[in-house]
């Protein structure tokens, strides 16, 4: 035999013996597997944990107490209900209507009269101020504009008290239009209400006198706190506030904004709030600007340096702000849960020693976290730093120690050892990266095809549509890198252990950066860290890992812990955010943020557990498994009308439209424009298109062109949401004209050129509804250099370019705004176009003719209608 033969020959040999070694490797692998319904029984059983505990306790409430109790100086559910009953009988509280100023002020006199008979006068005072404050403000894009807006103002103060220290609790009773506010937030005034009762009718004294504000003008946008905080005689001395809202109608209440920069308040929210419901990741998250809400904590903060809590309802937001916000969708329980809590965060913080000098307990943000609703974690942002860090290292270092031991076993070297698990970290970056990008590539396509928000009504929908694309995307790089490579000198088991820690490699990455830009929210990654971390060091110490899959069994039960939180926390915000994207606006796709949360939520509650699969044969059954889940839930989604979003009462879209009259008179008093039509500002992605087949929907177009030619479009947008929006606005034109029932006047009452001959003094009333703005837009060679209002935009010209809105609203007193512009140009000539001006005016309440009632009766039920008659009257001076 020649060399060349022989050479051949013994590669032949070298390849069968390798290719004999594989097969053995493959049959010795097969053979160690759990049996295959493991697999698949492993996700019913997770699937079950969830619904059987984490959905109960989410969604668990207090037993209500009754008037038969009122003698153990504790939260009367029932009394607080009957008082909401009274108050949802009222109907809709818009600001200047007859409802809001006159009919619930009323209510709330008569209810506070009642309170104050049970007061213990030997222990306490109580004084009742109505308050009707005139001011304005920056808000997001214009000048908010009140005057004579009510505030009921509460001061309960312990007998002879000398503390020029108050508490703060505020609540709102006005609403949105057609909205009867119970639950945003009739709920939260009835609450303040009977903790103001029990309170001041129990031997239980407290140190600090307690301000109860009854904001009656927070939906306007946030008039009411501002006018208390600036302008009332009380507001100097308020040192801590617990702000009361809603985005949601009953269930229980979160804690979603702590602070700022006082971490000792969530202590006291730990110890004093029977039923925690919170965590810093939703403060994060509200503060970052991506959700449609706004509060009056922010407004405190601002303008009065207080720190304290935001605490809000948040479940079932479908109804929030309209109609359907009744008494009816109100568990009675959802009333105890915020008074218990309320009640027992009031007693605590009107005895805080730190309320004497808040300044000196600056010590940093919080983090805290409720685990399933029964106990509060918190710690200061300042530990977390450290403590991220470590458990991260920690992570990181029992990584390695991990493959040194499988270097002993396997009889290799560390090296190699360590390129194998460099090797699997890599697979598990990219299973990581497509766990969040299947879902996204799901809800951009979705969208592709107009079928965004197809989980809007049935959320278990996610499940299909974004929890299994993303447990998918994770774990089949895994799955194909062990069908591909068998590695006859590791074990499998070592294998797959190799593979989760690839996996908390990533997560330890994560972790020091997002710990490093400064983000609370990492606390999520660090205890889901956690439980992977104590059972690999305990496997490290009891040498389980050298055993089989012996090591599993720690991990799988370590694993009950973050699965349990994670999902319970991700459920939280999958809650509270669904409905929100039914007004997050047209412009966006809602189904972005949303299918990125939900992988979020899966990866960091299933991730480690997903890749076990791998120790069943027949794993590819379990990704079946997932991909008919898939499948079905995209049919449904897409094809059916499950997946089609809105439903009457429950889970409406929501349609906020004007019946316009618009009039632009020219620089001579001549009207160059006059029609009529509906502006339409939609708030959801898929506008207009679920109605159409219902309305007459002939010749809408897009504002666009307008929107380029015209100050604001030449429309009357109500506020700085529409203004946002106005590029997405249509217009449906009307041949018929719209008569409003009145029109704004606009009246010149003085025109002046100032002594320095290059400004000119202009001085207006203005007179119509409750509603108006003012739209402002000089020409090009003239600015105005001061005005009535806030400042802040005109000392802000980069910030705020003109135009410029001034939103204008008043309360109890319907007398004319009177008004003056100071105007600057450099050459003095006045007898030219200045400026122009816009006046819109609101009939808020008002039905319209008999046309638009008749257009307004084509919508479909599932149609939640917020109309009226607006005019809009342009003028150039």
């Amino acid at each position: 035999m020649g060399d060349k033969d022989k050479l051949i020959n013994d590669e032949s040999i070298e390849e069968g013996s390798t290719t004999s070694i594989t097969k053995k490797v493959a049959k010795v692998v097969v053979k160690s597997q759990l049996p295959w319904y493991f697999g698949t029984g492993s996700l019913l059983f997770w699937g079950l944990l969830f619904f059987s505990i984490v959905i109960p306790l989410f969604y668990r409430l207090p037993t209500p107490l009754t008037i038969n109790d009122s003698n153990k100086g504790v939260f009367i559910a029932e009394r607080a209900y009957n008082t909401l009953s009274g108050l949802a009988s009222i109907g809709t509280k818009v600001v200047g209507s007859q409802g809001n100023e006159v009919d619930t002020v009323q209510y709330l006199l008569n209810q506070l009269a009642i309170i104050k008979e049970e007061i213990l006068d030997d222990l306490f005072d109580l004084e009742i101020d109505i308050q009707r404050p005139t001011g304005s403000y920056i808000w997001s894009l214009m000048t908010n504009h009140y005057h004579n807006i009510q505030n009921i103002v509460v001061k309960l103060s312990p007998k002879n008290s000398t503390s020029e220290t108050y508490l703060l609790v505020n609540s709102h009773f006005d609403s949105k239009p057609t909205s009867p506010s119970v639950g945003d937030a009739g709920h939260m005034i009835v609450s303040v209400l009977e903790v103001l009762r029990v309170i001041g009718s129990s031997r239980q004294t407290f140190t600090h006198p307690i301000v109860f504000l009854l904001n009656g003008a927070e939906e306007n946008p946030l008039q009411g706190s501002h006018g208390f905080i600036t302008q009332h005689k009380w507001a100097p001395f308020c040192k801590a506030v617990i702000n009361l809202d809603a985005a949601g109608s009953g269930g229980r209440e979160i804690l979603f904004q702590s602070g700022p920069d006082s971490s000792w308040l969530t202590e006291y929210y730990k110890k004093n709030a029977k039923h925690p419901f919170g965590t810093s990741m939703a403060e994060e998250l509200f503060q970052t600007g991506l959700l449609p809400s706004d509060t009056d904590f922010g407004i405190f903060n601002t303008y009065g340096g207080l720190s304290g809590f935001d605490i809000a309802q948040v479940i079932n937001g479908y109804v929030y702000h309209t109609l359907n916000d009744r008494l009816d969708v109100i568990p009675i329980g959802a009333l105890q849960n915020t008074g218990d809590n309320l009640l027992g965060l009031v007693r605590a913080l009107s005895n805080a020693t730190e309320l004497f000098d808040p300044e000196a307990y600056e010590t940093g943000h919080a983090i805290f976290f409720d685990v399933l609703g029964l106990y509060l974690v918190t710690y200061s942002a300042t530990n977390a730093v450290y403590f991220n860090y470590a458990v991260a290292g920690a992570t990181i270092l029992l990584v390695f120690l991990s493959l040194w031991r499988i270097a002993v076993k396997s009889n290799i070297t560390l090296e190699t050892a360590l390129l194998w698990g460099i090797v699997v970290l890599v697979i598990q970056v990219i299973g990581f990266v497509l766990g969040v990008a299947l879902p996204i590539v799901v809800a951009y396509v979705m969208d592709k095809y107009g079928l965004s928000l197809s989980y809007f009504s049935h959320p278990i929908l996610l499940i299909g549509l974004y929890v299994c694309p993303s447990l998918l995307g994770l774990s089949l790089p895994s799955y194909i890198y062990f069908k591909l490579q068998r590695n006859p000198k590791i074990s499998y088991p070592s294998q797959i252990q190799l593979a989760l820690h690839g996996y908390a490699v990533v997560l330890a990455v994560l972790a020091i950066a997002l710990n490093y830009y400064g983000l609370r929210t990492t606390y999520v990654f660090t205890w889901t860290l956690i439980f992977y971390v104590i059972p690999l060091a305990l496997n490290l110490l009891l040498t389980l890992q050298d055993r089989g899959y012996a090591w599993t069994a720690l991990l799988k039960i370590a694993q009950v812990f973050p699965f349990l939180y994670n999902s319970y926390l991700f459920y939280t915000f999958i809650t509270a955010l669904t409905p929100m994207m039914g007004r997050y606006g047209a412009s966006t796709n809602p189904d972005l943020i949303v299918s990125a949360l939900t992988a979020l939520g899966a990866l960091l509650s299933l991730g480690f557990l997903i890749l076990l699969v791998n120790i069943y044969r027949r794993p590819s059954l379990v990704f079946l498994v997932l991909l008919a889940i898939s499948g079905v839930t995209i049919y449904a989604a897409t094809s059916t009308q499950v997946g089609f979003p809105y439903r009457a009462k429950t889970n409406v879209q929501r349609v906020p439209y004007l019946q316009v009259r618009r009039t632009f008179y020219e620089y001579d008093g001549t009207v160059s424009k006059d029609e009529s039509g509906y502006l339409f500002n939609f708030q959801d992605r898929r506008k207009q298109v679920p109605f159409e087949d219902y309305v007459n929907l002939t010749g809408i177009v897009s504002l666009e062109d307008d929107c380029d030619k015209y100050m604001f479009c030449g429309v009357p947008l109500f506020d700085s949401r529409w203004v946002k929006a106005k590029a997405e606005a249509m217009w449906l034109p009307r041949e018929d004209p719209i008569n409003p029932p009145s029109i704004p006047t606009l009246e010149l009452l003085n025109k002046t050129v100032l002594a320095d001959s290059t400004s000119l003094y202009l001085e207006f009333n203005l007179t119509g509804p409750d509603h108006m703005s003012i739209f402002l837009q000089p020409y090009e060679d003239v600015t105005i250099s001061n005005w009535t209002f806030a400042h802040t935009m005109l000392e802000n010209s980069t910030t705020y370019p003109t135009p410029y809105h001034v939103y204008h609203s008043y309360g109890i007193n319907d007398g004319p705004l009177n008004f003056f512009l100071q105007l600057e140009k450099p050459d003095g000539d006045f007898d030219v176009p200045l400026l122009q001006v816009g006046i819109s005016g609101h009939f808020i309440g008002n039905e319209g003719d008999k046309q638009a009632i008749e257009f307004a009766d084509s919508f479909p039920p599932f149609s939640a209608l917020v109309e009226w008659p607006a005019s809009y009257h342009r003028y150039i001076y």
